[in-house]
């Protein structure tokens, strides 16, 4: 038995005089042990695993100084909201350009943004033609989820961070700031 997940390899064209053989076994799965009363996803615009563009982000998000959270928060509670703004920027410049919104498994860990976002080893592998990470350091786990990405940018303000190596285009620099200023651009770009 083999399994594989969506998108992991390229797809490959069809080749009309193949032929196989295909093998009946019979399951002897014994007793049911549990069943399952229904499966669903959550989300909002474009599937993460089919889409063309995607707009990532990580801890970065949560990285931004110049937003004060309401006093009444713990340290904890201020860092995930500050995230979650960040994240609304992301998903701002996703939704400019008809994108889906991905994350690292660091943000889905410190309850940035849902399990459902998640790209890496233990998330959903992708492979977009553009995949733009936004304060993601690069982590192999990461990687190995968005590496068949046909275009990688990488927007982060350490220079050092490994994403940078992977990237076709990188901008060292604060997400809070350039990301606005893109979706801005490209909204004007785009007509929107």
């Amino acid at each position: 038995m083999i399994t594989l997940r969506g998108r992991a390899f390229a797809k490959l064209e069809a080749e009309s005089g193949r032929t196989g053989t295909l093998t009946k076994v019979d399951a002897n799965v014994g007793e049911e042990k549990s069943t399952v009363e229904g499966y669903g996803e959550t989300t909002s615009g474009v599937s993460l695993t089919d889409a063309g563009v995607i707009v990532s982000g990580g801890r970065g998000t949560s990285n931004n100084p110049a937003l004060e959270a309401p006093g009444d928060m713990s340290d904890e509670e201020a860092e995930v909201w500050r995230a979650q703004q960040g994240f609304a920027l992301i998903g701002d410049l996703a939704k400019t350009l008809g994108a889906a919104v991905g994350a690292s498994r660091a943000a889905v860990d410190a309850n940035y943004i849902p399990y459902a976002n998640q790209v890496g080893q233990t998330g959903k592998v992708v492979s977009p033609d553009l995949y733009i990470a936004n304060g993601i350091s690069g982590a192999i786990q990461h990687l190995a989820g968005m590496r068949n990405s046909k275009i990688i940018v990488a927007i982060n303000k350490d220079a050092d961070a490994p994403i940078f190596k992977k990237a076709r285009y990188g901008v060292v620099g604060d997400l809070h700031q350039i990301v606005p200023a893109l979706t801005e651009a490209m909204k004007a770009k785009l007509g929107k």
